[in-house]
């Protein structure tokens, strides 16, 4: 410093120093915030440390482009979920009237919750834990939740693409294996396998052939060899794609986030080719408009916009944490909302397309099968010729004249109309048959692919499609994990990378064994949904009702350059967390009434069985939700007792290579504030800085600088020991 400074001239002076901390240092270099801390605990201060996490955030890694970073985020979003979830969502709640409840709660909670993990991310520039511990330390315990939500899902998620590995290269071959029944000799006759005969050829395929399931989740069965291999090959694909996280996957998200569109396209355009695709699509989007009445209705929508925006998991914030502070996240948001909702439509599409083109196929079969049953009755006299209309020829006959001579048989024989075992054989009633999931995509898809022209050609484009949303969700879900996790506890991330996928597939091995889909199914359904949604409603009373709407408003101002709409204001402060509150309400109340079972294959019988989960099966369950929400009330409790240190007593008060520190480990509550904060009525407090620097993740931020009590700066002060040439 100067010898002839006007701090230097107070040091030799005995005159009492009157001028506040804003006087002092309006003479002196700028405040450098990020590395300004108050001493509180008496510990040293690590200047190498200082200058790691300063270098780190200045070089923190940063997409290539803009369209690479809104790539991965439609690669996270749109997932599995979309293709296999909403269609049957839309088929089960309305049709068309459907997308009415979605697109209002689309606008009303994911929008605007979307946008505010795109902010925070972006604004703070840190993973979950880091973002969370930054804006409301007591609720840290948010973002470890994420991370936790995340390695469940993403156990249960991979497993899934390693299914559609399986089928991917199984289906290098024609006839498809799945198209007909296998033939098992039994002694010297060849007859067809039982169960794929009571059953159906896909059914069989996907229960015996690839899972060879077990008939309840208590029979074990051991490790089922193909599928533990195809799940290593899942988590190496996931693994290479993230080993230099953006750097690597987001190379790999501009085929993973492409490739399903243009799959989609060519089904759309295919099945539309299809005879029957038109049935199928006027049956999805016929509005059954009473539908929109019912509360269910709305729950699932809300429950579906949740999920297919991946809000909670933290893939979200890891993505956007590597943007530039000026990036128009508000415009990234609604792009990447609605791409996510017309996907949904477009998959729909495709899905019923499909689904119609195989109703007909099936309602030709059911037509045929019957109308042998009626020449046979007709050929020992049960029914007579009479009852035939004499335009109908058996040779050609049409579902219209099926249905005509159904009904008159039915009317005629109206007593023993039961005995004869005929079926309506009506479209609607194939097309009413809801699928979803694993139902939809390896049973009632695969199926409607065998009566395709040039079907292995299709199944390889489905399968790989399937591989692809699959990654691409993966991906997000594994960032939701290591960005934090690297960011706060500073890891090698290769290493950690590996380690993380090695561990995952280890405890992945449960549901790789003969009984592994019923745990999946658990998962799937108890896992995440109220640990997540707890979750998302903390972090939106965090932002709107702890650090304040106002003051994010006015942040997001300054970092956007433009103000963002008003509507987030009332949004984010009230609607979307009376919203959430009622989902988590609505989700509690449904856990509690449907009674937690799962629907069991049962070899001998060749059908599906509902059953209960046993007493372990049940513990299990419990310690799933449990566990994915126990950082919550640990994080808060641990930090609301001083039993961890949480960085909320940081304070900006200091040169830029300086450092001021006062021991006041030792004082009380009321002393701390006391000296922190000016009580004297006639002393002004010193204004904030007008722009507030981000502290680091364990930090609060930026307190308001004031004088001290008697008016002097430094009468209890230490000047941190350092050579007066460096001040």
């Amino acid at each position: 410093m100067p010898k002839n400074s006007k701090v230097t001239q107070r040091e030799h002076s005995s005159e009492h120093v009157t001028e506040s901390v804003a006087d002092l240092l309006a003479h002196e270099e700028p405040v450098d915030y990020k590395r300004s801390v108050l001493n509180v605990t008496g510990e040293t201060w690590d200047k190498q440390k200082d200058g790691e996490e300063e270098l780190d955030a200045e070089n923190r890694p940063a997409w290539n482009s803009k369209l690479q970073y809104i790539l991965a985020q439609i690669g996270y979003s749109v997932g599995l979920g979309n293709v296999w979830r909403f269609p049957y969502l839309c088929q089960k709640n309305g049709g068309g009237a459907y997308l009415v409840p979605y697109l209002v709660l689309l606008i009303i909670i994911g929008l605007p919750l979307f946008f505010l993990e795109l902010a925070v991310g972006q604004r703070i520039r840190r993973g979950s834990i880091g973002v969370w511990n930054y804006i409301c330390p007591r609720l840290g315990g948010i973002g470890y939740a994420s991370c936790l939500v995340c390695f469940f899902v993403g156990l249960y998620y991979n497993v899934i693409i390693g299914w559609s590995i399986f089928y991917f290269f199984k289906s290098f071959q024609y006839p498809l294996p799945w198209s007909e029944c296998p033939i098992v000799k039994n002694g010297s006759v060849a007859v067809v396998e039982t169960e794929c005969e009571r059953s159906s050829a896909t059914t069989y395929f996907w229960y015996r052939e690839t899972l060879d399931i077990s008939n309840s989740i208590s029979e074990s069965g051991g490790l089922n060899w193909k599928m533990t291999l195809c799940l290593l090959v899942a988590w190496s694909l996931v693994g290479l794609a993230m080993i230099k996280g953006i750097q690597s996957s987001g190379k790999v998200m501009y085929f993973s986030s492409l490739f399903p569109y243009v799959v989609l396209v060519c089904f759309l355009v295919r099945g539309l080719l299809l005879r029957g695709a038109v049935d199928g699509i006027m049956h999805m989007f016929t509005p059954k408009l009473d539908k929109m009445l019912d509360p269910q209705v709305w729950r699932e929508a809300a429950t579906q916009v949740f999920f297919a925006l991946g809000l909670g998991f933290g893939g979200v914030i890891a993505f956007s944490s590597y943007n530039k502070q000026d990036n128009n996240c508000h415009f990234d948001a609604t792009l990447v909302s609605f791409i996510n909702f017309f996907t949904s439509v477009l998959a729909t599409l495709v899905v019923f397309a499909v689904l119609g083109f195989k109703a007909n196929i099936m309602n030709e079969k059911c037509v045929v099968e019957n109308a042998e049953k009626i020449l046979g009755y007709l050929n020992t006299n049960v029914l007579s010729h009479d009852l035939i209309p004499p335009h109908v020829n058996f040779s050609h006959l049409t579902a219209k004249d099926y249905n005509e001579m159904y009904r008159v048989i039915m009317t005629v024989k109206e007593g023993h109309f039961k005995e004869l075992g005929l079926d309506a054989c009506l479209l609607e009633d194939e097309l009413n048959k809801s699928v979803q999931g694993t139902g939809l995509a390896f049973i009632a898809f695969t199926e409607a692919m065998t009566h395709f022209p040039a079907s292995p050609f299709w199944s390889v484009m489905f399968f790989l499609m399937l591989i692809n949303l699959g990654l691409g969700s993966m991906i997000g879900t594994m960032s939701g994990i290591t960005t934090p996790i690297i960011d706060t506890f500073k890891v090698r991330k290769e290493v950690f990378t590996v380690g993380c996928c090695i561990f995952a597939f280890v405890v992945g091995l449960i549901f790789v064994q003969r009984s592994g889909n019923y745990f999946v199914t658990m998962f799937d359904d108890y896992s995440a949904t109220l640990p997540l949604t707890v979750v998302v409603i903390l972090e939106n009373i965090a932002v709107a009702w702890i650090y304040g709407t106002k003051k994010f408003m006015q942040e997001l101002t300054e970092m956007l350059g433009f103000r963002p709409y008003q509507f987030y204001y009332y949004t984010w402060k009230y609607v979307s967390p009376i919203c959430m509150a009622v989902l988590m309400t609505a989700s509690i109340i449904q856990l509690g009434v449907s009674p937690p079972g799962y629907s069991a294959w049962i070899r001998e019988e060749a059908a599906e069985k509902f059953l209960f989960y046993p007493t372990w099966a049940m513990a299990i369950l419990i310690s799933l939700i449990i566990l994915a929400s126990l950082p919550l009330p640990l994080v808060f409790i641990l930090r609301q007792f001083h039993l961890v240190s949480d960085g909320s007593n940081a304070l900006s008060v200091t040169y830029k290579k300086g450092r001021m520190m006062k021991d006041i480990s030792n004082l009380e509550d009321n002393d701390e504030t006391r000296f922190i904060l000016s009580k004297v009525p006639s002393e002004t407090p010193s204004p904030m800085p007008t722009h507030r620097s981000y502290l680091g993740p364990g930090s609060n931020s930026p307190m308001e600088m004031s004088t001290a009590p008697n008016g002097r700066y430094g009468s209890g002060y230490l000047l941190a020991s350092t050579p007066e040439s460096e001040l």
